[in-house]
């Protein structure tokens, strides 16, 4: 008789569920796995076979056939291992098969009929709930992980005979209590523990750009000498942006559970994500991929920051890739055997000298010829550049500035960003729209109406400029951010002109 154990598995960043059917029959003594499965799984009948009988569990000589249904879908990983152990106890009488009944098991097992820790346990709990089963028996090492899920009832273990003991006790939460998990207490910590703003000396202008791009989610090009700040502003920017919803948590802890990132003390990642790749990161470790589909740094940056320090001595190919989940808020990621598409709602942080010798354009102290200049700057393409909406100009720190107290704190910042997502909240009410760097352009007329002077300074700026279509619009909507900063329901000619400076610093750098 075919016994039936529920198991999932991992596609990319989701999950989907599998059946684990057990055959125990008399005939010749053998021991076959099937289902599509790699050669983790594949390994999973010699580390089950041992681990039972370490823990003492005689096999008699039998005929054993697994299938892993549906068998159309490649299997990977090590998280079958104590479904496909469960029914072959089940099986063999050594648990009842009621007991199986709408229970989720994943987990890997050592030879010892140790349970451990796996990847992926948060995606896994969120397609069993949605499939409408009760419980999910866990690695206790993922139990934190998987309580994150409501409403599911969520068991820890660490032995294979610790669960034969729970499988077959009708005191089941007496021997091991359900787990739980204090979502609000993951909500607020480490919050306010980030890298400050008042940290960072003068750069005043600045931290008003970061400012506005943190208040409107916009991508940011920072452009000065050397030891002007740019890093340390980076790595300050999460502590002024807007903590993360429920929701957009769980979206990038999903992430980081499936790239095996996440700590086993912080199993819900609250702050945003901030990625600074070297710039000799490959292209395949900015998409994601492998042989089994796994996001990359572009997706570990979703609802984050993505900040390329030194961008232009990123290689093109790594550069040109960030084109379409600017525009789309995904990566499509596409190999021989699979398509995978995976979140990438980031802000783009660029950082970069203004020449090779970073003294541009101090004459006085820049040695470079304007052809090195060009050649420089210009490995930064027109498409890239074009998605830029902030260019922000770093000047070299003299030494009033190091000198001064009273530098501009992240708290003060974070109160003029949480003013205008406040603004944005109230506007964008019903929509799916969050930030104003989200409108297209088929919705920007509706919610940014400019007056006839507004108009007509927008005409000057777009000739005199050369502006496409889409720089055009990114003006917009930073004034649109500038504007909710400042508490006006208007767009008007200042905060028009403000924005058009940030792409004043871009002409000067860019057009030499």
């Amino acid at each position: 008789m075919v016994t039936e154990v529920i198991g999932a598995g991992i596609n990319g960043i989701d999950s989907y569920i599998v059946k684990v059917e057990v055959d125990i029959s008399d005939g010749l003594p053998v021991f076959e796995l099937i289902g599509l499965l790699n050669s983790e799984v594949r390994e999973a009948k010699e580390r089950v076979k041992v681990s039972l009988k370490n823990c003492g569990i005689y096999m008699e000589p039998k005929r054993i056939t697994i299938n892993l249904s549906p068998a159309n879908i490649r299997k990977e990983g090590t998280g079958y291992d104590l479904p496909i152990a469960i029914g072959m106890l089940a099986g063999l009488g050594y648990v009842s098969k009621s007991s199986l009944e709408n229970i989720l098991f994943v987990g890997e097992i050592g030879l010892n009929g140790e349970i451990k820790y796996i990847k992926g346990v948060l995606p896994i709990t969120m397609e069993a709930q949605k499939r409408g089963i009760s419980t999910v028996i866990v690695p206790k090492g993922n139990a934190k992980e998987a309580a994150i899920v409501k409403g599911m009832k969520v068991v820890g273990v660490r032995h294979i005979e610790e669960l034969t003991k729970y499988l077959n006790s009708e005191n089941k939460d007496e021997l091991i209590p359900p787990t739980t998990a204090d979502i609000d207490d993951y909500l607020q910590s480490d919050f306010y523990n980030l890298p400050d703003f008042k940290d960072v000396s003068g750069q005043e202008a600045a931290k008003r750009g970061l400012e506005i791009a943190a208040a409107g989610f916009h991508n940011v090009l920072m452009i000065g000498p050397p030891g002007a700040g740019k890093s340390m502003m980076a790595k300050r920017l999460p502590s002024i942006m807007p903590k993360m919803t429920l929701k957009e948590c769980l979206e990038v802890t999903k992430i980081y559970s499936v790239c095996g990132l996440l700590e086993s003390d912080k199993p819900l990642i609250s702050t945003r994500p901030f990625c600074s790749p070297h710039h000799t990161a490959s292209y395949s470790s900015m998409t994601g991929g492998g042989n089994s589909p796994r996001p990359g740094l572009i997706s570990r940056s979703h609802k984050g920051v993505l900040f390329l320090d030194e961008v232009v001595h990123f290689s093109s190919t790594t550069l040109e890739i960030l084109r379409q989940p600017i525009e789309d808020k995904c990566i499509q990621v596409t190999r021989a055997n699979w398509n995978q598409t995976f979140p990438a709602d980031f802000m783009l942080i660029a950082a970069m000298n203004p020449c090779p010798c970073g003294m541009y354009p101090d004459l006085n102290k820049c040695n470079c010829t304007p052809d090195k200049i060009r050649h420089y700057i210009g490995k930064i393409s027109g498409p890239i550049l074009d998605r830029i909406d902030l260019c922000i100009e770093t000047s070299k720190v003299e030494i009033k500035d190091i000198n001064r107290e009273g530098s501009l704190s992240s708290e003060v910042m974070r109160e003029q960003v949480l003013k205008a997502i406040e603004a944005q909240k109230e506007r964008y009410k019903g929509t799916d729209i969050v930030f104003n760097s989200s409108l297209s352009a088929g919705n920007i007329d509706e919610y940014i109406v400019l007056g006839k002077k507004e108009k007509s300074l927008m005409e000057k700026v777009y000739n005199k400029l050369g502006l496409s279509a889409r720089g055009y619009h990114r003006i917009l909507k930073v004034a649109r951010t500038i504007a909710d900063i400042d508490g006006s329901k208007d767009v008007e000619c200042k905060h028009l002109l403000e924005a058009v400076c940030y792409r004043g610093v871009e002409d000067k750098y860019f057009n030499i």
